[in-house]
C-alpha cells in the first residue's frame, strides 16, 4: 500500500521519505537515547519493553550508540532470577553546557554535563561595565578550568540577564543595569564561543526553574512575580513562556499604579510605576519607616526581620539582633504587621492587574523580597488581591531558594544540548 503523502508548495504531491532500514535504525536509536539521556540506567529488556522492539534490535541499537560514544554499560542489576542484566546509560561527557547569570556587579556561571549534573560553578564580582563578550568568555573559561572541561566541548550556552530580549534578533534591549548589553552582543558571543548561545530574561529563566522543581511544578498556567532590585513578571501559559511581540511581556515595573508617579522616561523605570512602589529601594525605605533595617541595608533582611517579629516572640529571633535598635523598642509585632500589610497592598496592585487580564490561577512570589516574605507575605497579598478584584488566585512564595536564574538557565541549556544530541542521532 502506498504511504500517505503531503502536498508540496506547487500544489502537487510531495515525495515521501520511504521507510528505509537506515531511517528505521535512526528512529530506533533516537528512541533508545531519549530514554537514557537524563542519566537513568535501563537493561536491554527494559528498553525493549519501552520502545516496543525486540531485544535483538535493542542490542543492535545499543551497539551503534556505544560505537558513537553516546551510551555505555554502567553496571548490572542483581535482582531476580538468572544472570545479572547489564545496565546502560548515556555517557555524561557526550555533551556539556554552560549557564550564566549576568547582573550588575556579579557574574555566576555553572558547567554541567548532558544529564544535568553540575560539575563546576564560579562567581565573580564585576563593575557591570566592559565588553560583554569578554566578560562572558572569561567567566566561561574560569568555570571550565574548574570543571576540567575544554570550552570547545560545550554545546550550548544560556545567559540570563535583566531587561528586554528582542525575540527577532535574540539581542538584549533596554538592559538598564547593563548599559554595554545591546544589539550585536549575541552575534559577538556566538563568534567567540563557537556554540549555540541564547540570551534570556532573568525572571523568565527563574520561572523555568520554578516550573521544573519549584512552587509551580505541574502547573500549566502561572505567573512568577519577581520582587527584587527590579520588579518583573514571567508568564507561563499552557506550559510555555509568553514573551510578547517585542519581548517586553512581564516588564511590570513600568505598570502605572495608584500612588506612584507615571514615568516619562522608560530608560529609568525607578522613577515611576510599580517599580517605584515595590522595588528593593522602596521596600528598604518602607521597612526603615517601620523600624526594620535601614535604607542602605538589604531589602530581604528587612523583610525577614519583619516576618519574624510578626510571628511573635516564640518564633522570632531577638528583635535587636534581627532588625536593629529601632525594632527593639515598642510593640515590634504591630509595626511588623503594618509594614507587611502595606508591602502586600503595593504588591497586590500589580498582581491584581495581571490577574484581571490573564487570570493565571497561581502567583509565585520570587526575588529576594518574595523569598524573604515567605508564606506571611504571600497570604497577605492573596487577601489584598481578593479585596480589590474579582479574581482569587493562589499566591505562594518561591520554592527555589538558591540561584533560581542560574538553575533556569542550566535547565534550558541542558534541554538544548539533549535536543541537539537526539537530532544528531536522527541524522
Amino acid at each position: 500500500m502506498a504511504s500517505q503523502t503531503g502536498m508540496n508548495r506547487a500544489g502537487g504531491r510531495a515525495p515521501s521519505r520511504p521507510g528505509t532500514p537506515s531511517l528505521l535504525r535512526e528512529l530506533n536509536d533516537r528512541a533508545a537515547l531519549e530514554l537514557l539521556i537524563d542519566g537513568r540506567a535501563l537493561t536491554r529488556a527494559q528498553l525493549s519493553e519501552l520502545t516496543g522492539v525486540s531485544k535483538v534490535t535493542v542490542a543492535q541499537m545499543l551497539a551503534r550508540l556505544e560505537e558513537r560514544g553516546l551510551v555505555a554499560a554502567v553496571g548490572s542489576n542483581s535482582g531476580g532470577r538468572g544472570p545479572n542484566a547489564a545496565l546502560y546509560s548515556v555517557v555524561p561527557s557526550s555533551a556539556y553546557v554552560a549557564a550564566l547569570y549576568v547582573e550588575h556587579g556579579l557574574v555566576s556561571t555553572a558547567v554541567a554535563d548532558v544529564t544535568g549534573r553540575v560539575i563546576a560553578e564560579a562567581r565573580e564580582d564585576t563593575n557591570g561595565e566592559g565588553d560583554p563578550v569578554e566578560l562572558v568568555r572569561s567567566a566561561v573559561d574560569r568555570a571550565c578550568h574548574r570543571a576540567g572541561v575544554s570550552v570547545s566541548k560545550l554545546s550550548a550556552f544560556v545567559i540570563g540577564s535583566p531587561g528586554v530580549v528582542d525575540p527577532a534578533t535574540g539581542d538584549p534591549r533596554l538592559a538598564i543595569n547593563l548599559p554595554e548589553w545591546h544589539e550585536g552582543v549575541l552575534a559577538g558571543l556566538r563568534g567567540a564561543l563557537h556554540g549555540n548561545v541564547l540570551i534570556e530574561n532573568d525572571v523568565n529563566l527563574a520561572a523555568m526553574a520554578e516550573h521544573a522543581a519549584g512552587a509551580a511544578a505541574g502547573a500549566d498556567d502561572f505567573v512568577l512575580l519577581w520582587i527584587g532590585v527590579g520588579v518583573g513578571l514571567a508568564t507561563v501559559l499552557g506550559g510555555r513562556l509568553h514573551h510578547g511581540a517585542s519581548g517586553a511581556a512581564g516588564e511590570i515595573g513600568w505598570l502605572p499604579v495608584p500612588g506612584a508617579p507615571v514615568t516619562s522616561d522608560v530608560r529609568y523605570p525607578a522613577g515611576g510605576g510599580l517599580q517605584w512602589l515595590a522595588g528593593a529601594d522602596a521596600v528598604r525605605a518602607l521597612a526603615a519607616e517601620h523600624g526594620f533595617g535601614s535604607r542602605g541595608g538589604s531589602a530581604g533582611d528587612a523583610v525577614r526581620a519583619a516576618v519574624a517579629a510578626a510571628a511573635g516572640p516564640a518564633a522570632a529571633v531577638s528583635p535587636a539582633a534581627a532588625a536593629g535598635p529601632a525594632a527593639a523598642a515598642g510593640p515590634a509585632a504591630g509595626r511588623a504587621g503594618r509594614f507587611l500589610g502595606e508591602l502586600a497592598r503595593r504588591v497586590a496592585l500589580g498582581a491584581a492587574a495581571v490577574c484581571t487580564v490573564i487570570d493565571p490561577g497561581l502567583i509565585v512570589l520570587g526575588g529576594e523580597v518574595g523569598l524573604a516574605g515567605g508564606t506571611a507575605l504571600a497570604e497577605r497579598v492573596a487577601a489584598e488581591v481578593a479585596r480589590i478584584c474579582p479574581v482569587r488566585p493562589r499566591v505562594v512564595p518561591t520554592a527555589v531558594t538558591s540561584e533560581p536564574v542560574l538553575r533556569g538557565a542550566l535547565l534550558t541549556a541542558v534541554n538544548q544540548a539533549r535536543a541537539d544530541l537526539l537530532a544528531s542521532v536522527a541524522g
